[in-house]
């Protein structure tokens, strides 16, 4: 069977209205899907995909009034105890002048976001997070990759302090 893609990804929130907001407010992002599951002990469970391109989905589930339910960190990083940006997800820019667009664009809506980031003459980054500490990307190949790009190799040198929230 050949590889086409994700289907979606699935996350979790504890706050849907925000995650909407910022998804649909902010990123442009179009909800598909939308479901309510019921639980048969007692609450909810609120399901939404978004088409974020490429027939490519992503989708979060908010819990609601489930008793006994337990509290959790949704951003996944800070709820592991792992430093911002290991656990992260990336979309795709297009070229670089999309990605200064959209760089633009998020910081004319309020998104504390970074510089462009240059990794290595292969692609480009912007990095900011959603409401629920995610961390997010917009990234763009300006290179074709090569073999050696698959090898194994030192290629940075990178400092975990203060990386952790």
């Amino acid at each position: 069977m050949a590889h086409r893609g994700f289907s979606h990804v699935g996350l979790a929130t504890a706050d849907l209205e925000a995650t909407r907001a910022f998804y649909e407010g902010v990123l442009g992002f179009e909800p598909v899907r939308q479901d309510i599951l019921k639980v048969s002990e007692g609450g909810q469970v609120d399901h939404v995909f978004y088409d974020t391109g490429g027939a490519q989905l992503l989708a979060f589930m908010a819990p609601r009034d489930i008793e006994g339910f337990p509290e959790f960190d949704a951003g996944i990083n800070r709820g592991l105890g792992l430093p911002d940006g290991m656990i992260h997800f990336a979309f795709e820019a297009g070229s670089p002048e999309a990605l200064r667009a959209k760089r633009q664009e998020l910081a004319d809506k309020g998104v504390k976001i970074t510089d462009v980031v240059d990794h290595d003459g292969w692609c480009e980054s912007i990095y900011f997070k959603d409401p629920n500490g995610i961390q997010l990307e917009y990234c763009c190949l300006v290179r074709e990759l090569t073999p050696d790009d698959a090898r194994p190799q030192v290629r940075a040198e990178i400092s975990m302090r203060g990386r952790r929230r």
